[in-house]
Order: structure tokens, then sequence, then C-alpha cells
């Protein structure tokens, strides 16, 4: 997929631009899953986040990627205090969302929206699109009236719907045109920090490239950040200023978009990138084939997670977690064999 406009620009490192929007602390989160027995048995539980620290600066797109199951799904719905962690802590402008008080967390989700992945299921079949777009308008009282209405339409507008789709039913639209009602309603009450979980996965590639194009546009017209979540790496070359690559619960890479993809460190990084289709023949890298599935994380393996698939294990990677260390240029990697740079 290649959308008509240009990559974005990297966005200097936090040391450069100050205080981040987000920052993620130490972010775990386990669910039940049962025992092991009838009674009395040992209790189970699915790791979908373990250990997660990570930023986010004003302005900026960070791509988070990974195999389905991998977790980055729950880590964006935890970002936004959808699901509450197990451990750790999200920090919004400086805020400690655990410590904020009901009132307060409504007041502060104003400011962090979600764009769904799924745009058949995540409209409202029964609801017109004009309470679908208003809805959050009405629930922050930040219009009523004639005024509303403007701002509904005004919405449809930005991005790139007419006036009239607002007495429409969401099965009257496109996969493409649903996902931008979905970004209208979640752009309704003027937020700063957009969670994008997997926005144009379900749509076509043509579809996708103009998704992107939209999305871009708004970013630089509203000064908005965003966090967006994928598993199709080309996708987030084109929309992202910095990258994270997420293994059974934790970021395994993280550095900016060029260094990513020209300089990967971690195998994991590595499998991913040589799994990209292209046509170019003369630089088509060796397809790096990984053994296996990723483990169950319910029963993760001893050491580096992505060991048991390494084609360059080592002992030291079968008994000690690796730690994700930062070196040249803020490219921080969790690895034994290819430490970072």
């Amino acid at each position: 997929m290649s959308p008509a406009s240009a990559p974005n620009p990297i966005v200097p490192t936090a040391s450069a631009r100050g205080a981040p929007l987000v920052r993620v602390v130490n972010l775990s989160k386990e669910f039940p899953a049962g025992s092991t027995g009838i009674i009395g048995g040992t209790k189970l539980s699915v790791k979908a986040v373990a250990g997660v620290n990570l930023e986010i600066q004003p302005g900026e797109t960070l791509g988070l990627v990974g195999e389905s199951g991998s977790g980055k799904s729950t880590l964006g719905r935890l970002i936004l205090k959808l699901l509450e962690p197990t451990e750790g802590s999200v920090f919004f402008d400086g805020r400690d969302l655990s410590t904020l008080g009901r009132e307060e967390l409504r007041m502060l989700r104003q400011q962090m929206q979600l764009v769904f992945q799924d745009p058949y299921a995540s409209l409202n079949p029964r609801m017109r699109v004009r309470s679908i777009v208003g809805e959050g308008i009405e629930i922050h009282k930040l219009a009523r009236g004639k005024e509303k209405e403007d701002r509904i339409a005004e919405l449809l507008a930005m991005v790139g719907m007419s006036a009239d789709a607002m007495d429409r039913l969401p099965h009257e639209f496109s996969g493409g045109q649903r996902q931008r009602i979905g970004i209208a309603r979640a752009l309704a009450v003027n937020p700063r920090f957009l969670v994008l979980d997997e926005p144009v996965s379900a749509l076509d590639v043509s579809i996708q490239a103009q998704i992107i194009n939209l999305l871009q546009d708004l970013q630089e017209k509203l000064k908005l950040t965003y966090l967006f979540i994928a598993h199709d790496l080309r996708v987030v070359e084109h929309i992202s200023n910095r990258v994270a690559i997420m293994y059974l619960g934790k970021i395994v890479e993280i550095a900016t978009r060029d260094e990513i993809y020209l300089n990967p460190r971690h195998p994991y990084t590595r499998a991913l990138l040589s799994a990209i289709p292209t046509i170019d023949t003369a630089h088509r890298p060796e397809r790096i084939k990984l053994p296996g599935e990723m483990p169950s994380p319910m029963n993760p393996p001893s050491g580096c997670a992505f060991h048991p698939r390494c084609p360059y294990a080592k002992d030291v990677c079968t008994n000690i977690e690796p730690k994700l260390e930062t070196g040249r240029g803020g490219h921080a990697v969790s690895c034994h064999v290819f430490p970072a740079p």
C-alpha cells in the first residue's frame, strides 16, 4: 500500500521535546483463566501485558506492532483506563490516572478517545449518524440545538462525509465510510490523544490508503497524538514516527521508524520485516521463517519469551530474561544476542 502523502517526519526524542503526553510505567494485566482442578486447584491466568514501559510525545504517532495475541489491543485499553491494570501506572499529561476520582476521570476521558478496528461492529445499527457522532457532544455538554447540529456537520465534512449522512443508518454505508464516521465520533469531544486499534485492517487496500491519509491530515490540522496499533508493517511505516514491537505482552524493541526499518536489532523484528511482501526482487530480503507459534500467555517460556522460536538463541536466552535497554538515538532492544546499538 502506498498512500499519496509522504510519511510523517521524525519527532525529536523525549530529551529534545520535554515531557511526554502519555507515559506508561511497568504496566501489566493478567486475566483469570480458571484453575487446574475442580476444588482447590492452582489458579491460572493469562498474562496479556507484562511490565510495559513507554512514552508518547505530543504530536507524534507511535506504531505498536505484533502478532495477534501479543497484547497490543489490551495495552491500548489499559492506557485509556478501559481496563484496570494488575500492576503499574498510566500518566496522561503528567496525571496518574489511577489516582483520579470518577468525575475527574470522566472529564479527562474527553481528551483520550478510541477508534475501533471493525467499522461494521463498532457503530450501533439502530442509531442514525447524527446520534452516533453527537452522543459524546451531549455527554460532555459541549453544544446543543443548532450549534450541536452544525458541529456534527463540521465533523462529517472533516472526515470527508456530506451533511446529508446525518439522517442515515450505518448499514447504508461502506466499510470505509463507516470508519470515517467512527473517526468523526472520536473527534467530537476535541481529544488530544487517539488510540487507533487496527483502524484499517478490515478495509480494502485502496480504502486503507484513504483512511491513513485522512488520519495524517487530521493529526496535522488538530495537533493530535496517536497510538497506532497494527500488525501490517507496511501501514505502520507510512504513518508512524516511532515504532514499538510487542511480543507475548512485552515490548522487545522500540525506535524511530527509520531505525526499525533500516537497522532492526531484535530477531523478531527482523522476521516481521522479512515477511513484508515486495515486488522488488532485486532487494527482497531473505525470508526468516520462525518455527512453531507464539507460546501461550498462560505459560510463557522462561528467560527470553522469544527464545523457543529464535534462530540465534543461546543458553543465556533460555534462563535470563533480557532487559529493554536503550542505546544510541533512543533505540531500545530486549535481546542478549543483538543488544541496543
